[in-house]
């Protein structure tokens, strides 16, 4: 059964939209899915060109002949939806949005940013998603069945799971886009600093509407070192200075904060739980060529520096999951495939 699911191992900010559009130009799907919510950014470089997505799937950047939808567990902005439409020039025959999926509105990025825990304490995105979960456990939110003739202007309102019980059922491929990562899981990350959801691979197929047994791969995506965004514990953390000496400085999709930083050698207790918790039956390791700059834009494994090799075979040993992507640089397809 051809479902692959991508899956963060850390604090997100992993690279899993590069991964999943350099997987879907490699599968060619026939759906790409995505699940969690829009305080999750994944930003995709293909042609020169950036893509900054946060409710709509990365594989549609580099294959176009599939259709994306958003899962019925999902939590969408009409607008950001719209202008991600726009963004990569798509039919509303290419965009499924599942009927049940949640739709934030206005007034709960208001009350978001009303709350000073939210704010301070916890460093949330502030973008709605936990006032809109919060609606939806009390059975308050509002669904894409309740905007269809608004949200049917640009995309298609449909049953998601059907379509992709359908295509299951033929063989076709199906990708299914998980965001953040297990360190930000509502119940097994760093509790209270983590996310309004689980965010494993379970977490996702189910968000899907689909089922544990449908998935064939669990991509476990990891970066060559790690990066939170906001508050909680980040084993080994690098100051400022440190992390700027190193070239490691980056800023979140979201919110674009600084994001904070720390070796991966120092967090391998929790990409190793996150394989175990995920199920992971493939690794994919980015900015390889951040840590080995002779990696750069390398796209065959005997072209990798020797140095790199044996950081990726000791690593590999370690967590117990075979490396089959290896990212070297920002743009989609500057990544090493040692399988398709």
């Amino acid at each position: 059964m051809p479902v692959t699911v991508l899956v963060g191992a850390l604090f997100g900010d992993e690279g899993k939209g590069k991964i999943a559009a350099y997987l879907s130009h490699l599968q060619s799907p026939s759906y790409m899915v995505r699940t969690g919510a829009i305080n999750a950014g994944h930003t995709v470089y293909h042609n020169g060109k950036e893509y900054k997505l946060r409710a709509l799937p990365s594989g549609l950047v580099t294959f176009r002949d599939g259709k994306g939808g958003t899962a019925p567990g999902a939590l969408i902005s009409i607008e950001v939806l719209r202008r991600e439409v726009e963004l990569l020039g798509l039919s509303k025959e290419q965009v499924l949005v599942d009927e049940r999926t949640g739709i934030i509105e206005d007034k709960h990025v208001e009350k978001e940013r009303r709350d000073a825990h939210l704010a301070g304490k916890i460093g949330s995105t502030l973008t709605g998603v936990g006032a809109a979960m919060s609606d939806r456990v009390m059975r308050r939110l509002k669904l894409a069945r309740d905007f269809k003739e608004e949200i049917e202007r640009f995309a298609t309102v449909v049953d998601l799971p059907e379509l992709l019980y359908e295509a299951i059922d033929s063989y076709k491929v199906v990708h299914i886009e998980g965001t953040q990562g297990y360190g930000l899981s509502l119940f097994h990350g760093t509790y209270p600093y983590v996310t309004s959801r689980d965010v494993t691979a379970s977490a996702a197929l189910s968000e899907a509407g689909l089922s544990p047994s449908d998935a064939s791969d669990v991509i476990l995506v990891t970066k060559a070192f790690v990066t939170r965004v906001g508050s909680g514990p980040l084993k080994g953390e690098l100051s400022e200075e440190e992390a700027r000496r190193r070239g490691l400085i980056e800023f979140g999709t979201v919110t674009g904060r600084m994001r904070r930083v720390a070796p991966l050698e120092e967090n391998l207790d929790l990409l190793k739980r996150a394989a175990r918790a995920n199920g992971a039956t493939k690794l994919a390791v980015t900015k390889v060529d951040v840590l080995f700059p002779k990696a750069k834009g390398v796209t065959r494994w005997s072209d990798l520096p020797d140095e790199a090799k044996r950081w990726l075979f000791d690593l590999e040993k370690e967590v117990g999951v075979p490396i089959c992507f290896v990212g070297t640089g920002p743009e989609a397809l500057e990544t090493v495939g040692c399988e398709a």
